[in-house]
């Protein structure tokens, strides 16, 4: 039996040969490994290191968010959120959002804007495919009439107030309207907007109507549809600012090639008509039209002025303008002795 006490390699190509003590002779090579094999590794090796330490470089990097400065210009602040025509086509929405602007628009914007109660124009039942699926009396009519017209307006509302006008609440309106007999769309189209930008110290009025407001089902696709009609009107002469009218189809189309996988996607599609898919189909349409509202820059520019000049005597900061940017500095409240405060002889009294 012979004992390998040692390898070696031997020639150009690298064989692996063995060494036997016993016998003094070297064994039959047992491994060969090509000098390309060899060279193609260690490269492979290197580029291995090379990752790994770029990595580790890479996240040893300081990182300090805390220092990143505030108030930049805002990337994709007129565009994030609208929807494209690739948008559309991905998910097979065909609805499309109308608008029209005023000529004035850019000269004289609305600054103060009262959202006023909308109209929902359907049959206030819950409807599939057209056909009413719920049958309610003439009470039940008009609280979901309110409940579907309102869920509109509360979303239209809060897009409005993330631009750059100041919003009337809804609960001040509303209380307002009521204390004035408005209790009805007939009574408030009797009402003039000049009358009621008086009443809801605003000079812009919203009124709207839900359009549409129903599902539709065909196995294997599920649709909500949520349309919209808005007109934004000046309270000082009537003319109208904006007028905007869009629709939302909310769709899920899940194709099947085999008894078994219609069956399945038959019963997936019926989980579009779900409440919290028909409320995003009320946020998206909001979004989309309050997005066609061009960027009122003049309302801009008085803000910042108006928040570089303003006092607040309450918390004892007044606010002053840098150079790109806003310094609170802190104001000292005074205090007067009152006269009946014994003082010392000879001493008068001060602020401080």
């Amino acid at each position: 039996m012979t004992t390998i006490n040692s390898w070696h390699f031997e020639g150009n190509d690298k064989r692996c040969v063995a060494f036997s003590s016993s016998t003094g002779y070297s064994a039959a090579p047992a491994v060969s490994v090509p000098h390309g094999q060899t060279s193609a590794r260690q490269a492979r090796h290197w580029l291995a290191c090379l990752a790994l330490m770029a990595l580790t470089c890479t996240s040893c990097a300081p990182i300090h968010p805390e220092k990143r400065p505030f108030f930049l210009p805002e990337q994709g602040l007129e565009t994030h959120g609208r929807k494209t025509w690739f948008d559309r086509v991905v998910e097979f929405d065909p609805g499309k959002t109308r608008f029209q602007v005023a000529a004035d628009y850019a000269q004289d914007p609305p600054r103060r804007i009262a959202v006023l109660p909308f109209i929902d124009r359907g049959s206030t039942n819950f409807v599939v495919n057209k056909i009413p699926l719920s049958f309610r009396d003439e009470t039940e009519q008009a609280q979901w009439a309110w409940t579907y017209a309102n869920r509109l307006r509360r979303a239209l509302t809060g897009y409005l107030a993330q631009r750059e006008f100041h919003i009337v609440n809804l609960l001040t309106v509303d209380t307002t309207l009521a204390d004035h007999g408005i209790h009805n769309w007939e009574a408030l189209q009797a009402v003039p907007p000049q009358e009621l930008g008086r009443w809801l110290n605003a000079d812009t009025v919203v009124y709207g109507e839900v359009l549409h407001y129903e599902a539709y089902y065909v196995f294997l696709v599920a649709n909500w549809q949520v349309g919209v009609r808005m007109r934004m009107v000046s309270t000082h002469d009537g003319h109208e600012r904006f007028v905007a009218e869009g629709s939302r189809y909310s769709v899920d189309f899940r194709p099947a090639f085999t008894m078994l996988d219609m069956g399945i996607n038959a019963a997936l599609t019926v989980l579009q008509l779900r409440d919290v898919t028909l409320a995003r189909a009320e946020e998206e349409i909001s979004r989309e039209i309050v997005l066609r509202l061009p960027r009122a820059e003049r309302n801009v520019a008085t803000l910042i002025a108006a928040a570089r000049s303003q006092r607040t005597p309450d918390n004892g900061y007044v606010v002053k303008s840098g150079p790109g940017s806003l310094v609170l500095s802190r104001r000292q409240p005074k205090r007067v002795l009152s006269k009946s405060t014994t003082l010392l002889k000879g001493t008068q009294p001060r602020e401080f």
